[in-house]
């Protein structure tokens, strides 16, 4: 079983168990006072709950369908424990900063693993910019995907009101550009061609 569908299952599990047990759900949501009183697993545990369905179908198939490609393209480099610690880590490196802002605030809460499937995301966009994505089945190239969506999330922050963690998803995106470039610097130079150059196709060499 890859660690893409294993990750896709154990969400899934523990998402459903926490709407039967509300304790669950309440003892894995991240609470900023839960962290400071030393309940610590809150910072990754968020990201095995979702609010509702359609809330987990979307990054269920958006962590499956993208983990499964720079899986493929991870492992041979890092192993799959390796590949593992990269999500794991995308869910606390864009949890961080929403800690930061709201540590005493007693009515934030915040779930759902769109940080760490931000991760994958940007990190599949850095190697295939100009890949195709589907957005409401409008095939949209992925650079100009990227642009449209960082730019929504920061006005969206901002404006506030929704409900939605934006800083988790800008952060995630950060993450997993800024690993990507960590593993392999000459993908810097390589975007910035393939950006101008659209054939160029993937960035990944070996």
């Amino acid at each position: 079983m890859s660690m893409t569908l294993l990750l896709v299952l154990v969400t899934t599990a523990v998402t459903l168990a926490a709407w039967v047990w509300p304790r669950l759900h309440a003892a894995l949501v991240y609470w900023p006072p839960g962290v400071a009183r030393g309940q610590c697993w809150r910072l990754l545990g968020h990201g095995f709950i979702h609010a509702d369905g359609t809330h987990l179908l979307f990054n269920m198939i958006t962590l499956y369908f993208f983990g499964t490609v720079m899986e493929l393209v991870l492992t041979p480099r890092i192993g799959p424990f390796g590949f593992l610690l990269f999500y794991l880590s995308g869910l606390l490196v864009a949890i961080l900063p929403t800690h930061l802002r709201h540590r005493h605030d007693m009515r934030f809460l915040s779930l759902g693993a769109s940080g760490a499937v931000a991760a994958l995301l940007f990190a599949y966009i850095l190697l295939r910019p100009w890949s195709l994505l589907f957005v409401l089945f409008v095939p949209v190239p992925a650079i100009l995907f990227a642009a449209a969506y960082v730019v929504y999330s920061l006005r969206a922050q901002r404006r506030g009101g929704d409900r939605i963690n934006h800083s988790a998803h800008l952060w995630g995106g950060v993450w997993g550009v800024a690993f990507m470039l960590a593993l392999e610097p000459a993908l810097a130079l390589r975007f910035l061609d393939a950006v101008t150059s659209p054939a160029s196709g993937s960035l990944w060499q070996g």
